[in-house]
């Protein structure tokens, strides 16, 4: 059974050995604590630290975020991923706006009834912004503590996922809270790390039951693998004469919501004769480029980039609404897709003439 060992050992490592200079640690109000944490969600440290410091440059409170426009919100996203994050962030702040004069709520239910927010990000946010004694169960921790306890199964698994709450419940103190998070965070990312973790500095191996069986490598068990399906796309990138390419939004919900891309169709769709029905142009040029692969959490999208020149194209497609000309030398802020965003990037060295 667990002690109290557990969390004395390891806010003495935290006091010595943990992470103080994150940028969201600095005046760590509940705002910029619940952007970062949203940030943190399945993404690196060190791929949110940028993105996280140009938000608050953008949107220094959550009165700002409210009131910017999806697109704002969607183009500072672009490239970390997981666009739903920013969506979710951007109606949260306008319900706590809207329904909770702009202080974000301390109550964990209320919290947890915000989009985007479960209920291990919830318990960061108030333990880390408000020291209030709640538990966190993210993926850090959950290898941490199967490891710890030497749990059997997939810490995916609803049984698997009792335990381990029922785990973190009981190792969180009632003191320092906010360090005590930090720290089982700090140590799942800097020292109990998924290959070759560092156990001769681990603060607790002296408990660590995967230790002392020693079959660290053992836990946790790996989630079973499946093969991710892969489904195929033809993007269209419709240039006209001054270089601009056509853009539309996607729907706001499903894959990429909100975000602007190229029309899309089926691959094996005669793109010609679907252009010329649906957009009512003609193709000048037309050239395939090589195909380029995403990856999302649950399958793989191919992507057929074709660049199309067209004839009388702005008399054909007239901006408005969900579909603008857009200037890749000169962009706007707008959310784009990483795929996207990388084939623009192509596009316009080739318009740039850069090799």
């Amino acid at each position: 059974m667990p002690t109290r060992d557990f969390s004395v050992q390891l806010l003495t490592w935290f006091d010595q050995h943990g992470r103080n200079d994150l940028p969201w640690q600095h005046k760590p109000t509940p705002y910029r604590v619940w952007v970062s944490e949203i940030m943190l969600q399945q993404t690196q440290v060190a791929s949110v630290i940028g993105y996280f410091t140009r938000f608050m440059q953008r949107f220094p409170d959550l009165a700002a975020l409210a009131a910017a426009s999806s697109d704002e919100v969607l183009h500072l996203w672009t490239g970390l991923g997981y666009y739903a994050r920013a969506r979710n962030l951007h109606r949260a702040a306008q319900i706590i706006r809207d329904q909770y004069q702009g202080e974000f709520p301390s109550e964990i239910a209320a919290v947890q009834a915000l989009p985007g927010i479960g209920k291990s990000t919830a318990g960061a946010i108030l333990a880390l912004a408000f020291n209030q004694r709640q538990s966190i169960l993210d993926g850090n921790v959950k290898r941490v503590l199967a490891r710890y306890f030497a749990l059997e199964g997939w810490t995916g698994q609803a049984s698997v996922e009792r335990q381990l709450w029922q785990r973190a419940e009981q190792l969180t103190p009632v003191e320092r809270v906010a360090h005590y998070t930090q720290a089982i965070m700090d140590l799942g990312a800097t020292v109990c790390t998924p290959k070759n973790p560092a156990c001769d500095r681990c603060p607790v191996h002296n408990k660590c039951q995967a230790l002392l069986q020693n079959e660290v490598a053992r836990y946790p068990f790996p989630k079973p693998r499946k093969v991710l399906p892969v489904r195929h796309c033809a993007m269209l990138m419709i240039t006209n004469p001054a270089g601009e390419v056509l853009l539309e939004q996607r729907p706001p919900v499903g894959i990429w919501g909100g975000l602007w891309s190229f029309p899309e169709c089926e691959p094996q769709t005669d793109w010609r004769s679907w252009l010329a029905g649906q957009m009512n142009l003609q193709v000048e040029h037309a050239h395939a480029w090589d195909r380029v692969r995403h990856t999302f959490s649950h399958f793989h999208l191919e992507i057929q980039p074709i660049h199309v020149i067209a004839r009388d194209s702005e008399r054909a497609v007239m901006e408005g609404g969900a579909r603008v000309w857009y200037n890749s030398v000169q962009p706007d802020a707008r959310g784009l897709a990483a795929p996207v965003k990388r084939l623009l990037d192509e596009l316009r060295a080739q318009q740039l003439g850069v090799p």
